[in-house]
């Protein structure tokens, strides 16, 4: 069994380091650990789900609903010319210079804000981030020209970089890794929601354009960044930290959090990352295998998130029609993260489930890229059977990576390096994939690329199961008589 800072492969999954417990202790303590069927151990999960998952799922709808706004704004009343890249007199290419722009932002602040949410405690650091990107939201409203659009995305990016790492790392503190997966995609898919959600909300706001002579673009930023402010006051009072601190457990609860979560989990009360946490982070090579999967899956969901309309206009349907019509996708990977996460965590197959999504998008994405340009009910069914597999992949992913680290530095660390890469420059070709002039022809580029990349992440992930296999039959014959090997998550 492994707790922190442990060495080397066969140390790191064979037992808890001697100075914290020695002997038969060891052994006692483990398996008391693994029992996931006590009333009281439902009872303390369902608990902390009540206070966790919702919080954090509203949380990360709001920074998904202001990052990818921009992607309706594009369009939004295009056909009176008081879209968004009309009036601010932005190019094609420049208009994409400030979608990546904003990645930028993302890649470079991520490492450092998960560092800062453990060293102030995570309900200070996300209501500051909240209430920061809220008021950059605001001020996108009114941005009058290129430049400035440019220079307001990099901010939005800084500061939104830290949340999907910092809640990821966060859920650690509380959960298993058997019971992260599940709740990983309620957080993600609240994404999704945002999707199916900004397309009905800027189909509302859209009929606002002229009121107090200001186009509906504008008020799409001030009136989704408003919420993201007062919701970071809430955040900041009712977010719980961790488990040996909570107010709302009882003394024996937090003992029960404890106990759960000392050989899978991370502590509130873990010292702050030292140069060795960093080193044998960084030169564990098998993560880099996560990382290039997770590179890999984020071109679908960068270009969807910011594209979904263009796309969907591109399939036929125009200006407000098409914003409606962005719903089904999203609510369609909703649905399908939720049921291959929970199966990924019943079954500890995370890396199977993992390939099977993502070739079923792939499928999606392929089919989309054949059929022809005006085949537009088959192209858009291809859309949503994309969309699902894009998305329902990516749970089981990031619950996969945390379950296979064994300390509080190294999983904070190794999942912001994560979505770092994933999220930050993974991020950055989906900006360019799905070209304005091949709306006519269907989007074959964008298309292509993500079928691409989606067999990429299957290949990938069935690799990394057939190595974590493998490294579980070396630990076992290796096992010292007595002692019960932390084994790799499948």
């Amino acid at each position: 069994m492994a707790t922190e800072n442990m060495p080397s492969d066969v140390e790191k999954n064979a037992g808890p380091m001697a100075e914290e417990l020695e002997g038969n202790s060891i052994k006692d303590r483990a398996i008391s650990t693994v029992h996931v069927t006590s009333p009281q151990e439902r009872k303390l999960v369902w608990r902390q789900d009540k206070r966790i998952v919702p919080l954090s799922a509203g949380i990360y709808f709001l920074c998904y609903l202001d990052r990818s706004n921009i992607g309706n704004a594009k369009i939004l009343n295009s056909s009176t010319h008081n879209d968004m890249q009309t009036e601010t007199g932005a190019s094609n290419y420049q208009f994409n210079i400030a979608l990546m722009i904003f990645l930028v932002g993302y890649f470079c602040f991520e490492v450092p804000s998960n560092i800062l949410l453990k060293k102030l405690r995570p309900s200070r650091w996300l209501a500051f981030l909240m209430v920061a990107w809220g008021a950059i939201t605001i001020g996108l409203g009114g941005v009058k020209n290129y430049p400035q659009m440019t220079g307001v995305r990099f901010l939005l990016g800084a500061v939104e970089a830290g949340l999907f790492p910092g809640l990821i790392y966060y859920l650690t503190f509380w959960y298993k890794s058997d019971e992260r997966s599940v709740r990983v995609a309620f957080i993600l898919a609240s994404a999704t929601l945002a999707g199916a959600f900004g397309g009905a909300i800027a189909y509302g706001i859209g009929h606002m354009n002229g009121i107090q002579h200001l186009s509906a673009w504008r008020w799409l930023f001030m009136l989704e960044g408003i919420p993201s402010c007062l919701s970071g006051i809430l955040v900041w009072f009712f977010l719980p930290d961790w488990p040996e601190s909570a107010s709302w457990l009882s003394e024996s609860e937090k003992d029960l959090a404890a106990q759960r979560l000392y050989l899978e989990g991370s502590k509130g009360s873990a010292s702050s990352m030292t140069w060795d946490d960093v080193k044998s982070t960084l030169t564990d090579w098998r993560l880099y295998g996560h990382y290039a999967i997770y590179f890999a899956v984020s071109l679908p969901f960068s270009s969807l998130s910011l594209f979904s309309p263009s796309i969907v206009a591109g399939l036929g349907f125009h200006d407000l029609q098409a914003q409606l019509l962005t719903v089904p996708p999203w609510a369609a990977a909703y649905i399908f993260q939720i049921l291959m996460s929970w199966s990924a965590d019943h079954f500890n197959a995370r890396g199977y489930h993992c390939a099977a999504a993502a070739v079923i998008g792939a499928a999606g994405f392929l089919a989309s890229a054949v059929l022809p340009a005006d085949d537009y009910l088959s192209r858009y069914g291809c859309l949503i059977v994309g969309t699902a597999g894009a998305f329902g992949c990516i749970p089981p992913m990031l619950g996969w990576l945390t379950s296979n680290m064994w300390s509080t530095a190294s999983i904070g660390l190794a999942v912001a390096i994560n979505v770092s890469i994933g999220a930050g420059l993974g991020q950055m070709p989906g900006v360019w994939i799905y070209k304005a002039d091949e709306a006519e022809k269907g989007y074959p580029t964008g298309h292509g690329v993500n079928c691409a990349m989606l067999f990429f992440v299957a290949i990938g992930a069935l690799v990394l199961r057939y190595y974590y296999g493998r490294k579980n039959r070396i630990l076992l014959n290796a096992a010292s008589e007595g002692i019960t090997p932390r084994l790799y998550k499948l």
